[in-house]
């Protein structure tokens, strides 16, 4: 026999509404604190200390709340005032998101060199397929220290092969000399690599050069992006010591893992690496006012905030996430 749960429920919501009012009415308690969510006072127990900064898990109810995104996403993460103004030079790449990022800066107006394909630079031809932190960190050494991979590790996404001219250096270096706003976004931890050498390619490698004997497979842990993210804001600093760097994690899953386990959880560890490593390197170089390194936290936007930020393939955001994602950016970074 079934049975019927409708009263439970109804009991249990009763319940909640006349905690809430109550709590709302009782006089402070001293062994307990109180604090808000979604508007609603609730409690918790003082026995433990908390520190300087408590900051509580919000419930759906918060979530649902006007500008909620600013208050339990991007607090302590978002600028006090936006400062990116159409005088600024923008570079944006990285993972696919960071075309989404180029596309709705150049709709509003603002100067960013990931849309002019007339630049023979690999940032703006092949910006989307430079997704590990290995990837980005040579982008940097090859334009600013002219350190050339000993092998041909960049490819793009038909498998051609990029050179290492002189002529693509210069350009490249031009643009991130030009730059006074870099927003690179991490993709994934998953790499291929060349044994001999360690080297790191962007992408996978195609299947007419793979070598069993010469060609690797391995995750980046943590500390290894720490490093190259590390290695990257020093380089940013030394040369362009004025520009802002904006650091996001893509919110797009890998599409498919070179590991025995289901893609999903690998997929969480390829991006849960980058993330520790994005936050140690803010806890290290200091607050964003002094170190110019902000965090925008497009990842959590997506995988804890948004109810159905997914299209059908589950993988890219819909167009109204994206959108979403890119007022909050609007709102909090552009002038």
């Amino acid at each position: 026999m079934v049975k019927d749960s409708s009263k439970p429920v109804k009991k249990t919501l009763r319940y909640k509404l006349l905690r809430a009012l109550k709590l709302a009415d009782e006089p402070e308690r001293d062994n307990l604190i109180y604090y808000q969510t979604g508007g609603v006072k609730r409690k918790a127990h003082a026995t433990w200390y908390r520190g300087e900064a408590t900051n509580f898990f919000p419930d759906k109810k918060a979530i649902a709340q006007q500008n909620a995104v600013d208050e339990y996403i991007g607090k302590g993460w978002f600028p006090d005032a936006p400062f990116i103004t159409r005088k600024h030079y923008i570079t944006a790449f990285g993972s696919c998101f960071a075309s989404e990022v180029t596309k709705y800066l150049y709709r509003e107006g603002y100067q960013v060199f990931g849309r002019d394909m007339r630049l023979n630079s690999y940032v703006v031809r092949s910006g989307e397929g430079i997704v590990n932190s290995a990837a980005i960190r040579q982008q940097f050494e090859w334009a600013f220290e002219g350190k050339t991979p000993k092998i041909e590790l960049w490819h793009d996404k038909e498998g051609v092969p990029g050179d290492y001219s002189a002529e693509v250096r210069q350009a490249t270096r031009a643009i991130f000399e030009k730059s006074d706003i870099f927003i690179l976004t991490l993709g994934l931890s998953e790499v291929w690599y060349d044994k001999p050498t360690g080297e790191i390619f962007w992408r996978a490698i195609p299947k007419r050069d793979f070598d069993a004997a010469r060609h690797g497979f391995r995750v980046l842990g943590a500390v290894e992006n720490l490093d190259n993210l590390r290695q990257t804001y020093q380089l940013i600093r030394a040369h362009r010591p004025d520009a802002t760097v904006i650091m996001t994690l893509s919110p797009v899953p890998l599409a498919a893992t070179f590991r025995p386990v289901s893609c999903i959880t690998a997929s969480s560890v390829s991006k849960a690496s980058l993330r520790v490593a994005i936050d140690e390197l803010m806890r290290e170089v200091g607050p964003p006012a002094e170190s110019k390194l902000y965090y925008f936290p497009s990842y959590e936007m997506v995988t804890s905030f948004l109810p159905n930020p997914m299209k059908d393939d589950f993988r890219h955001p819909s167009e109204e996430s994206v959108k979403f994602i890119m007022q909050t950016f609007k709102r909090n970074f552009l002038r």
